[in-house]
């Protein structure tokens, strides 16, 4: 009994029970409903009897009487049952056997000597079912108090996280740790002990090998960077790391990781951090915040039809987490696929965007990350005419925001001198040897709407061969391309800012 308790637990326990009793063993709560159980009851009987009504019966009988011990014969069979802790009868689990008659000698006496480590078994794996729930509930208030902060809700995900440890820090970096795999518990626990709990850590709901850090800005005051000391204590374990970002910004933040965590993929060190590129929402002025507001303005403002309908606030989320995750945005959201692709329907006709094509994407994109930016960083150029959103019609109506024309206000905010600067920034890294190269997979992949086959065929190579250009595009741009969040959007932008130069 000793050493079943400490190898297998109560199910090993109810196993060797139900094959000495030649029968059936389980545990019974106090309603009479059984909670575990392991065998069969004398399949060679000629009526073997109907065991939970049996078992029911029995714990019923047992607590009317108030007894020690519950024995009732149907014939064929003896149903015996005893309380798991003795000081908690009207409360506590049973066990309870049904063996065909006669009952085996010195059954009884085997019974009541298993209760011990029988109950001892099942306390602790309660506890640890506890345990279990509590951790699960904990990851997932962590995961949502995540969601608020790409979203932009960061008053809301202060609240939420007032109870859980640490703080949220304020400013951050956002470090994204790519695991070995079915390590991820243990890499977590390795992240909490590196940087002393300081940092925010979340086990991504999209990727299943990756933890999110939500780390303070400033060093810890001794030792190595968390990061650093990651990738040293664990094998195979790849970290991307933002550079400062305020709280409000976190989303941009997880941006900047992921890309790092694609050029980490193939850097000795298995650690990167995002080098200084400022976000297009930073550069557009006050021109983008209006192109913006007005491409925006008939999801903001949706009112659904109905009180089950999702409302502007969500549909904006919605959209966000599809343009970062891709159709991975059913785990970040926890809705079915037919629910993200019904919600991007009505995205699509409220905005008048074509959502399969990248440059509404790209747009659409751009405008969400602009009304997420705070508005003072964003200034008209000297001698830039001030606009408002509805100033298209000389009778003060907003513009319609249709596809074609949402198209052709953008040019007119990547045509902005500071946006120019971005975009060559952008692509600088392809001016290099491999530039003419590099620069020809990159049109015909965004030509092609980001889709490999097709990409593939317009470079007339395999789709493996395409891949690889695509990879090693990832490390001379230092940017994810091929795996949401990807940078496909900037440089759609950026490569549209250059056809639109004045």
């Amino acid at each position: 009994m000793q050493r079943l308790a400490r190898n297998g637990g109560t199910a090993e326990l109810l196993r060797w029970l139900s094959g000495r009793a030649d029968g059936w063993a389980g545990i019974a709560g106090s309603d009479g409903t059984v909670l575990s159980a392991s065998g069969t009851v004398a399949p060679h009987a000629p009526q073997p009897p109907d065991v939970p009504r049996l078992v029911a019966d029995g714990v019923r009988a047992l607590a009317e009487r108030g007894a020690l011990a519950y024995s009732h014969d149907t014939g064929a069979h003896t149903a015996l049952l005893f309380p798991l802790y003795a000081d908690d009868r009207g409360a506590a689990p049973l066990l309870a056997v049904v063996t065909p008659r006669p009952v085996a000698a010195g059954l009884a006496t085997l019974l009541a000597d298993v209760l011990m480590p029988l109950s001892l078994c099942w306390e602790t794996e309660a506890v640890e079912r506890k345990r279990r729930r509590v951790d699960l509930a904990e990851s997932r208030g962590r995961e949502a108090v995540l969601h608020l902060l790409m979203t932009g809700q960061l008053s809301i995900a202060r609240q939420v996280a007032g109870a859980l440890r640490p703080r949220l820090p304020d400013p951050v970096r956002v470090c994204v740790v790519e695991c070995p795999g079915g390590s991820r518990d243990e890499v977590a626990r390795v992240c909490a002990e590196a940087d002393g709990g300081r940092s925010w850590i979340v086990r991504c709901p999209v990727y299943a090998r990756h933890l999110i850090l939500v780390m303070p800005a400033e060093e810890a005051p001794e030792g190595t960077a968390t990061d650093e000391a990651v990738a040293a204590l664990v094998d195979h374990c790849v970290v991307g790391v933002s550079e400062q970002v305020p709280l409000a910004d976190t989303a941009t933040g997880y941006r900047q990781a992921f890309h790092a965590l694609a050029v980490a993929r193939e850097h000795p060190a298995r650690h990167v951090r995002f080098g200084l590129a400022p976000e297009p929402a930073l550069v557009v002025g006050r021109a983008g915040r209006q192109w913006a507001e007005a491409l925006l303005t008939p999801l903001l403002t949706h009112v659904p039809r109905r009180a089950q309908d999702p409302g502007s606030q969500e549909l904006a989320a919605t959209a966000a987490s599809w343009l970062a995750f891709s159709s991975h945005a059913t785990g970040h959201l926890k809705v079915h696929r037919n629910t993200l692709a019904a919600r991007l329907k009505l995205i699509g006709e409220l905005l008048g965007l074509d959502l399969h094509r990248l440059a509404d994407q790209s747009a659409l994109d751009l405008a969400l990350r602009i009304r997420a930016t705070p508005a003072p960083v964003c200034t008209p150029d000297p001698g830039e005419p001030a606009r408002t959103a509805d100033s298209a019609h000389a009778d003060g109506t907003a513009a319609p925001a249709h596809a074609n024309g949402a198209a052709h206000d953008l040019d007119e905010v990547l045509r902005r001198p500071a946006v120019q600067e971005w975009a060559a920034r952008q692509l600088a890294p392809m001016t290099g040897p491999a530039g003419p190269a590099a620069e020809e997979t990159l049109r015909a992949w965004l030509g092609c709407e980001g889709r490999l086959g097709p990409t593939a065929a317009e470079l007339g190579i395999s789709v493996p061969g395409a891949r690889k250009r695509l990879t090693r595009l990832e490390t001379v741009l230092q940017r994810s391309l091929l795996r949401p969040p990807s940078a496909r959007y900037d440089l759609w932008l950026a490569l549209r800012a250059q056809e639109v130069k004045p």
